[in-house]
């Protein structure tokens, strides 16, 4: 009588190499947790993206919002084309850094083509963005559709504040020209500017595209910023011209928020890896606080965003991120040390500090909270990971970046909303 097909099946399984059929095992698991991995790391970038501000930048293809971009965020890790997504049709957003974005910038990419119909971008944009800045070249003087898209804006938010960047200035140079030194952009003087070493044709242009905005409908502050961030083999120096300028017209223009997020993204630290760390431990403390603030489906919990961070750190620090590792993470910053800052001295400081704390009720507060401990253990694991590269242990040292960098996220507590998300300040 024949075996039935599933004794045959099982006949066949058990002539298979034990090895072999563990090896398959082994695999299976490895997919699993990999996709789970993935999963995580999606949930918690948009954690990280709910609480981020946006940068809505409005112009022409190649007119230099990339490069705008990389001089606010410098980051040698990938170029930064390669780090948009599609939103829209034909916008598309670059997240800063993509595993838990710190800042987010949103480009709107099809203004000033053929049959293009702005509509859905803009009512994204609008709906997304903290700020608005116009990217124009400077001797480019086709821009209606860009003064058209910026009319329907204006009419619906008229107090919105606009950066004009003006960029490639040195388009408008003769062969052997610099740029003019010192950056004599603060005036709009045709004279002055003719004494610094402006060509003449570039000065009247730039005259003509402050004029072309204005007729604009509403009252916000409009800032024109003549910038020329070019690449070092291109000649020019420095290559970030008029970096300054732009950041002082952010600080004039921008949210508190935002201004705060972008000088950390740029913030100098004393040692390279350290400095590249930074815009993520920040990216990963505001996904922390977002998973108190904004519930979003399936949305992993603080310690696991801690949990995250620690790896990305290790990996930034080329050390792996085990069990031992942990544990000696763990008795560096000494038994009961995060309850005790969390519990006494940071909860408060962040009485004083924070306005809603006891007020607007938790989620605010927690979400202060779940900022500053994610941030502090960011900057005591990146002190951690150095000294145990280099071979070393000095728990004292760990303990005191964690204390320090606990003292410095509940300054910028003050600089960042936690909205409670019910609405409800009786909560």
């Amino acid at each position: 009588m024949p075996k039935s097909d599933n004794g045959v099946f099982a006949q066949a399984w058990k002539r298979l190499p034990w090895s072999q059929r563990s090896r398959n095992t082994e695999t299976d698991r490895q997919k699993t947790a990999q996709a789970q991995e993935l999963r995580e790391d999606e949930r918690v970038a948009e954690q990280a993206r709910s609480l981020a501000p946006v940068v809505w930048l409005l112009g022409k293809v190649q007119s230099g919002k990339s490069s705008i971009i990389r001089a606010l965020t410098p980051t040698a890790d990938a170029p930064v084309g390669s780090g948009f997504r599609p939103c829209t049709a034909s916008a598309r957003i670059y997240d800063f850094p993509p595993e838990a974005p710190l800042i987010r910038f949103l480009d709107t990419r099809g203004l000033g083509e053929a049959s293009y119909d702005p509509s859905e971008d803009l009512a994204f944009a609008e709906a997304h963005a903290n700020l608005l800045i116009v990217v124009i070249k400077a001797l480019d003087h086709q821009q209606q559709a860009i003064i058209d898209a910026l009319k329907q804006v204006r009419q619906r938010h008229s107090s919105w504040p606009i950066i004009v960047a003006q960029t490639s200035l040195h388009e408008a140079y003769d062969p052997s020209m610099q740029h003019p030194d010192p950056y004599p952009f603060a005036t709009t003087d045709p004279s002055k500017l003719a004494a610094a070493g402006v060509p003449n044709d570039l000065i009247r242009s730039l005259a003509h595209q402050r004029r072309m905005f204005e007729n604009l409908p509403g009252d916000g502050l409009i800032a024109f910023v003549p910038i020329d961030f070019t690449k070092p083999e291109d000649g020019y120096k420095p290559v970030e011209y008029g970096l300054t300028a732009l950041h002082e017209a952010l600080e004039r223009i921008a949210p508190q928020a935002l201004v705060t997020a972008l000088t950390e993204a740029r913030s100098d630290a004393d040692e390279p890896i350290r400095r590249r760390a930074r815009p993520y431990i920040l990216g990963y403390a505001t996904a922390a606080a977002a998973a108190d603030v904004v519930p979003i489906a399936g949305a992993v919990a603080v310690p696991a965003v801690q949990a995250k961070l620690l790896h990305k750190v290790a990996e930034l620090y080329g050390i792996p991120w085990d069990r031992r590792a942990y544990a000696e993470f763990a008795a560096a910053l000494g038994g009961g040390l995060l309850a005790r800052y969390a519990g006494s001295y940071g909860i408060r400081q962040l009485a004083k500090l924070i306005p809603v704390y006891g007020q607007t009720a938790g989620a605010a507060a927690a979400a202060a909270m779940s900022f500053t401990t994610t941030y502090a253990l960011g900057r005591a694991a990146c002190v951690f990971a150095r000294r145990r590269k280099a071979g070393s242990s000095e728990p004292g040292a760990v303990r005191l970046a964690y204390a320090e960098a606990l003292a410095e996220a509940l300054r910028m507590v003050k600089d960042r909303e936690f909205p409670n998300p019910s609405g409800d300040s009786s909560k």
